[in-house]
């Protein structure tokens, strides 16, 4: 089989993310001419659309049509849909070509008919016939999805889609449907035939832009541009292709998603908890080699074992969990998954784990934060639980940990009370999450202070802040330098657990 060519891609990432699919895609897919901005990765690569599906860090996977600088915003509406139209305005060879390569990086799966130059061009005319007749007619709707909190992304984005759509194909809580002309409307249905190739446009806006024209208009508009210059059938509900466009302050970005759901999507996932994407970043840091014993000792429904058990099957993995209704949870997720025989699930409280000492290479844990937890008594535990991990961790084991905000204060009021020395070396700090194209400086300082202390034997090498949808959290690796018990975690507040 001939080697796939060199393609254009983008990646949507969570905020803090991008270092993460930017490491991947070198790694995984060999990738070259990577570009990291806020919420996006860019990157050439020559690879399948196996290898392709096969990234773990990112959010959606794109084709890359364009990739302009911002749109100038002005004082006229019209002038600035004018030149976004231009975005997507293309002689029909443009579109035939990116719809063959389109194809051929999905092979059979493509569910498109034929498309050749004579029927693009043809629907091109029999469209400009058809548009001066067609019915016109718009409608909004909000529509409020299931997508979990830590999946959203900033709301703004307008799919020119029908009344209902699944949740898994867009990201916002808030959506805006709009239908585009209609096409054929008592004509021959032999011409009508003609007209199968289908499209949906999804716009978001957001930055200076946004402050002019709302992303419905601009997806709107674009729509019918398609439909003139090309013939396209408008299928809002179930097309053959979706364009993207995102336009902001960075960039102006066009592109097609490669497939229908998020990459963050595991099918081998039952119950969701942690999303997985984050699994997978904490597991990638953690250093797994074969053979290596891997332990989380909180670990919920066993996502982040999952991910790992997933990218890394020559280790063996452990879970443990107070909780009866989070391990039958857990089970279920590694039977889903086909991993019984990689891992090994326990009842235990992460004060007390029945394990012996230094019988672990690596311990990867979400410690539990938010609504649904009580952060204050957590907080209170994490002396107890930070020994206890210590403990079971072999000399140059690694520790991967994520915290929030507050558990972060804690833990620097802990290292500060215990006369941690800074940490010698690169922290490794990805920005903080923020708003786009910025980084929460404060976030980072205070993720940075623990950063720079030493937790008993644990030695901090990294640690890098990301979004959890409206929390934000840090993810902190550690190396255990020396046998545990030389130095004791107390402090003030932290006491009377």
């Amino acid at each position: 089989m001939a080697a796939a060519e060199p393609g254009r891609f983008f990646c949507t990432a969570g905020r803090g993310m991008e270092p993460f699919v930017a490491r991947e895609v070198r790694a995984r897919l060999g990738a070259t001419e990577v570009d990291c901005v806020s919420g996006k990765v860019f990157f050439r690569a020559a690879a399948g659309l196996g290898e392709l599906r096969g990234l773990r860090s990112g959010e959606r996977l794109f084709l890359l049509l364009k990739k302009l600088s911002p749109l100038p915003v002005t004082g006229s509406r019209g002038k600035m849909l004018q030149e976004i139209k231009s975005l997507v305005m293309e002689e029909p060879k443009y579109w035939l070509d990116i719809i063959s390569v389109w194809r051929r990086l999905h092979g059979h799966e493509g569910r498109t008919g034929d498309v050749s130059q004579e029927n693009v061009l043809g629907l091109k005319r029999k469209s400009e016939e058809e548009t001066s007749t067609a019915s016109k007619r718009q409608k909004t709707e909000q529509v409020s999805t299931d997508v979990p909190e830590e999946c959203q992304v900033e709301a703004g984005e307008t799919c020119v889609a029908p009344e209902r759509m699944s949740s898994q194909e867009c990201w916002t809580e808030s959506k805006t449907s709009s239908e585009l002309p209609s096409k054929g409307s008592g004509e021959n249905p032999a011409a009508n035939e003609k007209l199968g190739f289908s499209f949906r446009v999804s716009c978001r806006c957001s930055g200076a832009i946004a402050k002019v024209l709302t992303s419905q208009e601009v997806g709107r508009a674009l729509g019918v541009a398609l439909v003139r210059q090309c013939g396209w059938r408008a299928d809002l509900r179930d097309p053959d292709l979706e364009i993207f466009v995102h336009l902001n302050d960075i960039h102006s970005v066009v592109g097609i998603p490669l497939f229908r759901l998020p990459l963050a999507n595991r099918e081998y996932i039952k119950t969701a908890g942690l999303r997985s994407t984050v699994a997978w970043a904490m597991a990638s840091l953690a250093e797994i080699s074969a053979g290596a014993l891997v332990l989380d000792p909180m670990c919920g429904l066993g996502t982040i074992l999952l991910e790992a058990a997933k990218e890394w099957p020559e280790a063996c993995y452990w879970g443990a969990d107070i909780s009866e209704s989070q391990l039958e949870g857990a089970d279920e997720n590694i039977r889903t998954a086909g991993l019984v025989d990689k891992i090994e699930l326990l009842k235990a409280s992460v004060k007390a784990l029945p394990l012996p000492s230094e019988s672990f290479d690596s311990v990867i844990s979400d410690i539990p934060f938010g609504k649904k937890f009580k952060t204050t008594n957590d907080a209170q535990l994490l002396p107890d639980i930070l020994q206890e991990i210590e403990r079971v961790l072999r000399v140059g084991g690694t520790v991967v940990l994520l915290l929030s905000r507050e558990l972060c204060r804690r833990a620097d009021g802990l290292t500060r009370s215990a006369g941690g020395d800074p940490a010698d070396g690169d922290s490794g700090a990805a920005p903080a999450p923020g708003t786009e194209g910025n980084s929460s400086s404060s976030a980072q300082g205070r993720a940075e202070s623990v950063l720079s202390r030493r937790l008993g034997s644990l030695v901090p090498e990294a640690v890098h802040a990301v979004s959890l949808g409206r929390t934000d959290a840090f993810i902190h690796k550690y190396r255990k330098v020396s046998a545990a018990g030389n130095g004791e975690l107390s402090g003030p507040g932290l006491e009377g657990t």
